[in-house]
This record gives C-alpha cells, structure tokens and sequence, in this order.
C-alpha cells in the first residue's frame, strides 16, 4: 500500500471527480485544497505554477504536482495494489485496461470539452453548430460502449472492477442533462448504478456538496 502523501486540488463535479472517488475507494488518506473554477482561480498564476493546463484536476503526491484525470486514476489504482482496480502489468488483461482509459481520455472526454465549451474550437457565433454536431458522436460513443458491455460485461473488463469503470461512471453522469444522457443505454445504466450504490460515492458527493445523479 502506498505511503504518499496526497492532496487533490479540485472543484465539485469536474474532471477531478474520478480522483477524488478513486481516493476515497482505495482509502488513501488526503487532503482537499477547492479550485473555485466559476472565479478563475485555475487560470491564477499561481495554479498554473502546479498545472500549466489551468485546469483541475492537480494531484501533489509528496509535495509534487501531478495532472491528468486518466493518468492520475491509473496512478491511484497501481499504487495501492490490494485494492485491485487494475491488472498488474504482467497481466493480460493490462493492454485492455490501459486502451479503455486511453480511449476514455482521448474519444469520449474531450467531446465534452466541445459540448460545454463550443466557442472554444469554432468562435462564439459557431456554438449551437458544434453542439449539434457534438451530440451525435457522444451518443455513438455511448453506443459502442454499451454494445461492449452487452458481450463482454458487466464491467469494461468483464468480471472485474478497474479504475477505468470509475472514469466511465464520471463521464456518463456529465452527460446528465443532455438530451439523451448516458443512462438511456441499458448496461451503460446498470453499471452506473452498480458504481453509485459503492459506499465510496456516498461519501464523495457529501463532500463535494453534489446532489443531482445521485
């Protein structure tokens, strides 16, 4: 079990979600330092000097800042090798976990980076245009996800629960509010549910002060 020490830097419901939950679920003791996101403070000087992405989450393990919800997670999961939400790496289910969290980060996540944000990539006049655009390849990834889950489920690894089942729930509760959430697929809405009924999510949405979803 690892002996680090730990302190998330995070705003409630944001990527650092995954993180925070993933702390609480392998029990590793930590401190929270709030980001308040709505006033900028992830674009202070002083929040670029430990993440020069001006975004959340930060993760100092002993003392040292660390970024990347995905990479943070399969941190967190490696590290505390009793708790098993990760293949070991001479395992052969280790190249399927490490594609499920890369495809999470690099298919899924930044879509809805466009959705919220759509003046980023086409200017403001643009933003309904990219949110119409948007909705469909979210929903086509939830598609393909549930249809994996269909054969080979109940988890994204069969049988056995990883971080990247963790990352999952998280983006398909951001999509809560669209106009076809995520759990409008069926195994994508058992999975969820099995996730949220962990003691472990109790806990995170006390403390980060969340009440929808759950």
């Amino acid at each position: 079990m690892s002996r680090s020490e730990y302190t998330l830097y995070y705003s409630p419901g944001a990527a650092s979600l995954v993180v925070h939950w993933l702390l609480l679920e392998v029990d590793a003791k930590h401190a929270l330092a709030l980001v308040d996101t709505a006033a900028g403070a992830q674009k202070r000087p002083e929040y670029l000097a430990l993440n020069p992405n001006g975004v959340v989450p930060t993760l100092a393990i002993d003392g040292t800042p660390h970024y990347e919800a995905a990479a943070l997670s399969m941190h967190l999961a490696d590290a505390f090798p009793a708790v098993a939400l990760a293949p070991a790496p001479s395992e052969p289910q280790r190249m399927d976990y490490i594609q499920w969290m890369f495809n999470l980060a690099n298919m899924v996540q930044p879509l809805f980076r466009q959705w919220w944000y759509p003046h980023e990539p086409a200017g403001e006049g643009n933003a309904e245009a990219v949110r119409i655009h948007v909705q469909p390849r979210i929903e086509a990834e939830w598609q393909r996800i549930d249809l994996h889950l269909a054969g080979h489920g109940p988890h994204l690894l069969g049988a056995r629960l990883t971080a990247a089942d963790f990352y999952l729930v998280m983006l398909m509760r951001w999509s809560r509010n669209m106009p076809r959430p995520a759990t409008e697929w069926p195994h994508l809405a058992a999975l969820a549910a099995r996730l949220k009924a962990r003691p472990s999510f109790a806990r995170l949405y006390e403390r980060e002060g969340l009440t929808d979803w759950a």
